[in-house]
């Protein structure tokens, strides 16, 4: 026998240790070189699900992936563990430790399928698995098996274990459309895949071996216990579970006291029991994800900051107020509720019935710009505030005026005369709000609106002031957003919808002062009746104190509510999304009773709707002023009220309505200067003569002065010029072109009025230097003029005037 010698043999064992060290060099370098080239991401072959959740964590819904699946793809560090370990020990014992194929498995497989004839195995591992439903593959025969291992190779070259097994854990079927166990575990038991129990996890890592025996009915789901053979047998899924189990338990002996929860009913639910809530809502954050998508696998999660407890309280109180109301036309309504403390939508519903077609239920209407009459009118009284134009008992006059062309009129077809800013604010008179808006500069109310990024608005020409009067267009998330923050002190933030949103400063767009006179003021406005039924018991009206406002669109189509409630902002808005008029939309007597309806659920669920605790704005104090005009009393004022105020902005006008009067004993009339007659002082109320006129209407009596004494008994009126108020031409209108048509003379005439003061009897015209006559205060003189520019003048008999300039033009 030949011996080799002991120096060949290391000789050779040297180049074969060599060799072998050159191969696991060569792999390993050819392993880094694929995993440093560019590679693409498993899960941007897959488009997602996307599963959106309230604050609390609730599934509101689960959508289908672009290719019709539920697929909700979840990094691997969001698993339960527990469920992870299920899988390997079920699926691939060996993943860590195997590169792409487990040749023990492979020949297991081959031997008994081939050989034996016992039964068809696949030896498949993960990473092969992985490879056929990542490529689409057939697996069934040689060839098609042989390509499942290529491209195993070829994922476990290019792509890290733990990226594998993720792929794996969301791309395994789960019967039906479901694909992945963090869909299946929302689907099948309701909660997401990191928080399964030890036996929700091991029925869903046994489902994936055979889908379509052990998976639910998707209609029905399905319910599988142990007494039921026939069941579980259909299944599979219970045998299969306890094997694991078992398998398990060599593992982890101490889970050994959990095997009675495996003779627990199993539940399965169906994708039928799905939830799909707040519908709208979720549309939009949806449509929002979508169009900001940068993949298919983009926000496969989006956690809300909507309540759903409160969701379902807003939808009770909606859809049971449009059922009460259905008799009368009102068949539609949307609700948003906003939390003032960071901005969050809690509650929002878009319609009625979402499924709803004869309402186009499917509309969102808290995205849809309406004409929001007059729920925009607290925010010009703020600016007033701001400006130094009021303070909340400043004397406003409601009566007829006219703002260059426009001559409006209130909601009721009346005028009020004098009355205070907060009385015009809570009964919504036109006229004031006009006033006051029309005195606005820096910002003005459409620069204002501009400013808080109210979308679709047209140029302000387009508008003129019937922009305070819901002239324009906004959302209910719009109005929410400006309501909130006169809420949060004059700060406006974005409403946010997501947690994720940061929560931002904000943009200071009314002062705090401004802010919170303004909410008080909105606080007195009384709550409507319970007329109808509609309302809860009347009880929580001293509980809580809402700030609210209603509005009424021109024409009947749109009635609003919109107000604070403790720390909620509530809008409501009942109207037709066709725009169709219906008498019955206004918003006091149908957004009102709905709003308070949810305020009072709301108060009934929560029991405290106190206002955020916040200290009094610094620069704000209380002040006495005069109870009939708002001014600073004077010694003549027998009624003073306390107001907000702020110093050094809120207008300091001392009262001119109580005025002290001679009055001449032997006739009663006014001394005009001082005399030896005997005479007696007298207060009396000094109003401007349209105000007098509106008193005289309703049959109200003031105690106005009595007439002065004439010339001839020693009284010189103009000696008077410097005390009372000017006359106010409210006709011919300031800035206007008249037109002469042609025809009789008689009809081309210009009235002549003015506002005078109460002490004013007569007031005198005149057209440059010439007299034209003279007119009692309160009357009009017919004015019959030529082509031309003129200077009309309105002088009362104390001397005080007012002029304007006047342009007269022949038709063409």
């Amino acid at each position: 026998m030949r011996v080799v010698p002991t120096s060949r043999w290391r000789g050779w064992l040297s180049r074969l240790g060599l060799g072998c060290l050159g191969l696991l060099l060569l792999f390993f370098c050819t392993l880094a070189l694929c995993r440093l080239l560019p590679r693409t991401p498993l899960s941007r072959a897959h488009s997602s699900s996307t599963a959106v959740y309230d604050r609390e964590g609730r599934l509101l819904r689960l959508t289908l992936s672009s290719d019709e699946k539920y697929r909700l793809w979840t990094p691997l560090q969001d698993f339960s563990p527990m469920f992870v370990q299920a899988v390997l020990l079920h699926e691939d014992r060996h993943f860590y430790h195997h590169f792409a194929v487990n040749p023990v498995s492979l020949v297991r497989a081959v031997y008994s399928t081939y050989l034996s004839g016992e039964r068809r195995v696949g030896g498949s591992t993960i990473s092969m698995q992985v490879a056929r439903l990542h490529h689409h593959l057939v697996s069934r025969s040689l060839s098609g098996k042989l390509s499942q291992i290529a491209r195993a190779i070829w994922l476990e070259l290019r792509h890290s274990k733990r990226e594998i097994l993720e792929a794996y854990l969301n791309l395994t079927p789960y019967g039906q459309n479901i694909e992945g166990a963090p869909a299946a575990s929302l689907i099948y038991f309701g909660k997401p895949v990191q928080k399964l129990g030890l036996y929700e996890a091991l029925t869903l890592a046994v489902i994936p071996q055979s889908p379509q025996r052990r998976a639910p009915s998707q209609r029905t789901g399905s319910t599988v216990t142990a007494e039921s053979p026939e069941t579980a047998a259909s299944h599979g899924l219970l045998q299969a579970r306890a094997a694991l189990f078992a398998k398990w338990l060599r593992a982890h002996p101490a889970d050994r006291r959990d095997e009675s929860l495996l003779q627990l009913p199993l539940t399965l639910r169906s994708t039928h029991a799905l939830p799909f809530r707040a519908p709208h809502f979720v549309d939009n954050l949806l449509a929002q994800a979508a169009r900001s998508a940068t993949g298919p696998a983009t926000a496969t999660t989006l956690h809300t900051t909507l309540d759903l407890s409160l969701q379902t309280l807003v939808e009770r109180q909606l859809k049971g107020y449009v059922d009460h109301q259905r008799r009368i036309g009102i068949d539609n309504a949307a609700a948003l509720l906003v939390d003032v403390r960071d901005a969050s939508v809690r509650a929002a519903v878009g319609s009625a019935d979402y499924f709803g077609l004869r309402i186009e239920g499917q509309v969102n209407g808290l995205i849809a710009h309406r004409s929001p009459g007059s729920a925009l009118k607290p925010f010009i009284y703020a600016l007033g505030i701001d400006q130094g134009i009021l303070h909340p008992l400043t004397m406003l006059k409601d009566t007829q005026q006219s703002f260059g062309t426009y001559s409006p009129e209130n909601f009721d077809g009346r005028f009020a005369g004098p009355l205070s800013a907060q009385q015009a604010l809570v009964r919504s008179r036109n006229v004031p709000a006009l006033a006051v808006a029309a005195q606005l500069t820096n910002p003005s109310f459409y620069s204002f609106l501009k400013r808080t990024g109210i979308s679709r608005m047209k140029s302000e020409e387009h508008y003129g002031l019937s922009l305070v009067l819901g002239g324009g267009e906004i959302s209910p998330e719009e109005l929410a957003m400006l309501y909130t923050a006169l809420a949060h002190r004059g700060l406006l933030r974005p409403l946010r919808s997501l947690l994720s949103e940061p929560h931002t400063a904000g943009l200071r767009i009314l002062s705090e002062e401004a802010s919170f006179m303004t909410l008080d003021m909105l606080k007195d406005n009384p709550r409507p009746g319970d007329n109808d039924g509609t309302l809860a018991p009347r009880f929580t009206v001293e509980k809580y104190r809402a700030a609210w406002k209603t509005g009424t669109s021109y024409g009947f189509r749109d009635a609003w509510t919109a107000g604070v409630i403790g720390p909620y902002v509530l809008i409501v808005w009942i109207g037709r999304f066709n725009a169709e008029s219906n008498p019955v939309f206004v918003g006091a007597t149908a957004a009102a009773p709905l709003f308070f309806s949810i305020a009072d659920a709301l108060f009934a669920k929560v029991h405290d709707l106190s206002e955020p605790a916040r200290p009094l704005p610094k620069n704000l104090t209380r002040v006495q002023v005069c109870a009939v005009s708002g001014g600073m009393p004077t010694s003549h004022c027998t009624h003073t009220r306390t107001t907000w105020f702020i110093p050094g902005r809120s207008p300091i006008a001392r009262c001119e309505i109580h005025r002290p009067v001679r009055i001449d004993l032997a006739t009663g009339k006014q001394l005009c200067r001082p005399s030896n007659r005997p005479a007696k002082v007298e207060v009396y109320e000094f109003w401007p003569s349209d105000l007098l006129r509106l008193f005289q209407q309703a049959g109200l009596p003031r105690r106005t002065p009595p007439p002065p004494l004439s010339d001839a008994e020693g009284c010189d009126l103009t000696s008077q010029a410097a005390r009372g108020n000017p006359p106010q031409i409210s006709s011919p209108l300031r800035g206007a072109v008249y037109t002469l048509l042609p025809g009789p003379a008689s009809h081309n005439h210009v009235a002549l009025s003015a506002v005078a003061d109460a002490d004013a009897t007569e007031i005198f015209w005149f057209v440059g230097a010439s007299l034209l006559g003279k007119t009692r205060s309160g009357t009009a003189l017919m004015w019959q003029p030529t082509p031309g520019k003129y200077i009309v003048r309105a002088v009362d008999d104390h001397g005080r005037s007012d002029s304007r300039e006047v342009t007269v033009a022949m038709a063409r």
